[in-house]
């Protein structure tokens, strides 16, 4: 089964009117017109593709000193995204490379915290670190969009989102999906990448036109999800459902095991918000008929409490699951 995840143009007046019906409804949609040129994500996309071609000994140099720093290359088998919802799975047959925000200043207070760790590249790849940039600076300007997007939508004051991104905790995941010639079946249970929400306030994300990706239905069936070509997909993550009230709700998904012979990219980018911002319902999205289901949250200690999880393979110590009633 396929889902229909609507398209909306960022050129279309009724953007906000169409939005807010998808968020509320599908929580996932696609994005046409959103000004990020096809050569900047064809070389982003040529350059990973060489890194993840090396051989596994190389990429392995590349990986983060520790757990929690969410920079440098994840290798297959190492993480379990279901784990940030409480549930245990075997590891996801997936590969990845992280990377943050390059035009930090390493004297700054931030560059001195976890989220804006320095990031860890293979210099021995000449063009991979200006091309990986280039994309992140224009989704990174996409993601800023949309935000302006969600204030005209909930009906808050143009801007309203600014004082809570302006310094966000933006992460770029580039994952690779391949099965080697020498892999055996998945286990009973293992996905590509497990069921899991997203944790931060929204994610743009690339995908190849390739089945893999599904999500789950308001009728609790998972059904596969493909973009249109020229298009991104965008999704909700756990803030901004707890932010809205659940009047948008952050939706659980999965990436099935790769297929044999079969490559499939895709490349998240996370929109997180500033690691000290302070979230709390919002003022359009709660009436005393409709009062504020979740506690504040500080959006860094979200993050690292969902984060960790899945990548020690164990429970997130983040008790909130805004997808609960849906499994």
């Amino acid at each position: 089964m396929s889902a229909t995840v609507p398209v909306i143009s960022l050129t279309d007046p009724d953007a906000a009117a169409k939005f807010d019906d998808a968020a509320r409804n599908v929580g996932f949609l696609q994005i046409a017109d959103h000004g990020v040129p096809e050569e900047v994500i064809e070389n982003m996309l040529k350059v990973s593709g060489e890194f993840f071609a090396r051989p596994l000994v190389e990429k392995l140099r590349f990986g983060p000193p520790s757990p929690a720093i969410n920079r440098g290359y994840a290798a297959k088998g190492t993480e379990g995204l279901a784990y940030s919802v409480g549930m245990e799975t075997p590891p996801d047959l997936f590969e990845a490379f992280n990377l943050g925000p390059d035009d930090v200043d390493p004297q700054s207070a931030l560059a001195k915290t976890l989220f804006f760790a320095e990031n860890i590249w293979p210099l021995d790849q000449p063009t991979f670190r200006s091309a990986i940039n280039d994309y992140f600076v224009h989704v990174r300007s996409l993601a800023h969009r949309l935000t302006e997007l969600f204030a005209v939508a909930l009906e808050l004051p143009r801007g309203y989102f600014r004082t809570y991104t302006d310094y966000s905790t933006d992460t770029l995941r580039i994952n690779h999906y391949q099965r080697g010639a020498v892999e055996g079946d998945p286990l009973v249970g293992q996905f590509g990448m497990g069921a899991h929400t997203d944790y931060g306030i929204v994610t743009v994300l690339y995908a190849d036109p390739i089945p893999g990706l599904q999500i789950l239905s308001t009728n609790g069936d998972w059904v596969d999800v493909q973009p249109e070509r020229g298009c991104f997909l965008v999704n909700l993550g756990d803030l901004t459902a707890e932010w809205t009230n659940d009047r948008w709700r952050s939706t659980l998904h999965r990436v099935k095991p790769p297929a044999p012979g079969v490559t499939r990219r895709s490349v998240a980018f996370f929109h997180d918000g500033n690691f000290d911002a302070h979230i709390e319902c919002l003022p359009t999205c709660t009436s005393p008929e409709n009062p504020p289901k979740y506690a504040p949250v500080t959006a860094g200690d979200h993050l690292m409490a969902k984060l960790l999880g899945p990548r020690t393979l164990s429970k997130s110590t983040h008790t909130i699951d805004t997808s609960a009633d849906r499994r």
